[in-house]
Order: C-alpha cells, then structure tokens, then sequence
C-alpha cells in the first residue's frame, strides 16, 4: 500500500493515517485560506498495525493510491485531510487504504483495523467488493461513485448521478421554451443511466423525446448518431451526455437553431467554454461558488491542482463530523442521520440522501458563453 506524502505527518506501513487534530462544533466549514500543518502529540506506531485509541472514531478512507486513477485517489485523501484541518477535527482517526491493490482486500484491512466508517471506494465496481466485506461488519459506506444502481441501505453514493443533471437542464429548458429533444447517449453503464434520466426527467418536464441515439466513444459513430437523430424529425435541442470531446464533434452538426445541452461532465471544462460551436449551450452541475477558494487553499497546501473530484473527500468528512456529534466512539455508526431531509451543505452546495442512498443534489444551469460559462439558474440554497 502506498503512503501518501505530507509534510509534518508520520505514517504506519500498514496504512495511512491522515491526520488527528481538535474538533470545531458546527456543521459545514468551508475552509478560510492555508492552515498550517502541525505535528501530531501522538507518535505513529512503530509496528504494524493501528494504535489502540478508545477516544476516537476510526474511519476508512478507501481510493486509488497506486495505479490509473492514483491522481484522483491522492487528491480526494488531500482534501480529506484539508476538511480535518480546516475544522480543526479531534474526534476522527482516518485511514487511508489502497483500492488499486484489490477493493475486497483494502476493506478486509479497514475492518480489521477496527474502523467503523468506509468513505469510499471511487469506483463504482469496487463497491460490491467492499461492501461484501463491510456489510457483514455492519460497517457502512459512503461510496464517491456516481452510479446510483449501487446504493442501498448501508451503502450511500455521494456522486454526481447523471439523471439528475438532465432533469435539472431539462426543467430549465422546459421554462425557456424547449419543447422537444433528441438526445445522443454513449453505450456503457454512463449511458444507460443517462438514458433512463432523460426518460423519466422528460415525463416529468412535459418536453417530448424525438429519438435516443446510441454510439460506441471508440469509433467515428457520433456523427452517425446525430444524423440518425435528424432524420426521425426536428427536434428543439440536442442533449449530447457526454464529454467535451465527444460534445465537440457533435455539437457543430446539430443544426441551425437547435440549442445544445449536456450533463454534468462538462463542468469546468474549458474546451467547451472556447469553442463557438457550443456557445450559448446549456447544462446542469453542482456548483463552483466555493470550489475556487477550496482549489486556491489546496494548491497553497498540495502544490498541485485538486481534481474535481477531491470536494466529495472534504464534504464525506464534514458529513462524518456533523453525525459524529451524537456517536459514540467504537460503536456501530448511526446510518440513520444521513438521512436528515433538511440535508446537508459542503464545498459542492447542499445535498441529502434518498430512502435509496443516493445523493440528492442541489444543481444550477450554466450556460457557455465567449470562453466563459455564467450561471443563469442558481442551485437552490436549501431543500
């Protein structure tokens, strides 16, 4: 297992503990600039395993520190430490485990260390793995994935879901006049999900679907897909569920007057700002109100940029800290106040958990711009 570098922490071999500092009461605390880095009272343990400590809540933190995905696993565990930091947390003993090596033996090592929280895994096919062993622990997990077929009683997704992205466009193009929409969706899990969002975010606005047009993201059929979408009729706008590569190919050919929209995996990128094709294009995505002071704090801290993804490790932390108020430590962890319908807020707005364990999310609509992207639907500020 590899151990994550940061300056003024020592670290077991067995795995990483990020950080251990005092608890600020309150709920969400969006950080306030750099704080310092200070060197725990308590020594790291010389042998291979976790110390004894009866006074804090253990916790696992399980992502992708080696492999493909090691960028985003480091940078989602950064932003775990930051939210620790920044609340000044006493309470919480997060370990850092190593999904890259095998899901299945990282939560095998969480649970036998005695932790009794999982926050994560990243990917969405690592979820069954670990909540195979979890679950017989009675430990539950907030999962970082965005697949909402995941989730269930003692497994929460934290992830943006793209079926809520679409019903938020969707609601908003409804109120701008669009009537009717085609949509071109990729094959794969993203799309199917994309697919049965727009169905049911469709029925729901009143905008009828013109056609559904799949295509593979590893050949030249975006152009076919989009031009089978023409011939079964006009249509108001072209929903394109995917990212800007694939956007930017189809967008130039979706025809005169028809207003493009896309999903959450737009968010931020800058391609799609700068290309004239996609200018005025709507999409829906959680917002970036506080992302930039987060991303200028982590940078200060890090030296490196924060993947988009590192807000779900800081707001899974705030989430453990508000509910870790009423628990005990070394007891079973109280699952149900995650579901507190007032919801909770972090760096990425408010959000709360369905009766299904998917996160329920408080979006606003975009709209590019000239190398820009200005916000013409606010995300609600409360549920």
């Amino acid at each position: 297992m590899g151990e994550a570098r940061l300056s003024g922490f020592r670290h077991s071999r067995r795995a990483v503990v990020i950080t251990t500092l005092s608890l600020l009461a309150g709920c969400a605390v969006i950080p306030k600039g750099s704080v310092p880095v200070t060197e725990p009272t308590e020594k790291a343990p010389d042998a291979d395993v976790l110390p004894t400590d009866a006074g804090r809540h253990r916790v696992a933190l399980l992502v992708p520190m080696t492999g493909a995905n090691a960028a985003v696993g480091q940078s989602i565990a950064n932003a775990a430490t930051m939210a620790l930091l920044d609340t000044n947390a006493a309470n919480l003993r997060i370990t850092t485990y190593d999904t890259a090596t095998g899901a299945g033996a990282a939560a095998a090592r969480a649970i036998n260390d005695g932790n009794k929280l999982v926050l994560g895994p990243l990917l969405s096919d690592d979820v069954a793995l670990v909540a195979n062993v979890a679950r017989a622990a009675k430990v539950p997990m907030i999962s970082y994935s965005n697949d909402s077929a995941v989730a269930a009683r003692d497994v929460f997704v934290m992830g943006q879901a793209p079926g809520q992205s679409i019903a938020r466009v969707l609601g908003f193009a409804k109120s701008r006049g669009i009537k009717s929409v085609a949509a071109i969706i990729p094959t794969g899990d993203y799309g199917q999900r994309a697919t049965a969002g727009l169905t049911e975010a469709a029925r729901a606005s009143g905008i009828a679907v013109t056609s559904v047009e799949t295509y593979d993201r590893g050949n030249t059929s975006v152009a076919s897909a989009v031009r089978r979408a023409k011939d079964k009729g006009r249509f108001d706008a072209l929903l394109i569920a995917d990212g800007s590569r694939i956007a930017l190919q189809a967008g130039p050919l979706a025809g005169k007057g028809v207003k493009l929209i896309g999903t959450e995996l737009w968010s931020g990128d800058a391609a799609i700002a700068k290309a004239p094709a996609m200018r005025g294009a709507w999409f829906a995505t959680v917002s970036d109100q506080r992302f930039g002071q987060f991303e200028k704090s982590y940078t200060g801290r890090f030296g490196a940029t924060p993947s988009r993804l590192a807000t779900l490790g800081y707001d899974s932390v705030l989430l453990t800290l508000n509910v870790a108020r009423s628990w005990k430590p070394g007891t079973t962890f109280p699952t149900a106040k995650l579901y507190d319908p007032q919801g909770f807020i972090g760096l990425d707005g408010v959000f709360r958990f369905t009766t299904a364990g998917m996160a329920e999310r408080a979006m606003e609509v975009r709209e590019v711009g000239a190398g820009t992207f200005a916000t013409v639907s606010p995300a609600p500020a409360k549920f």
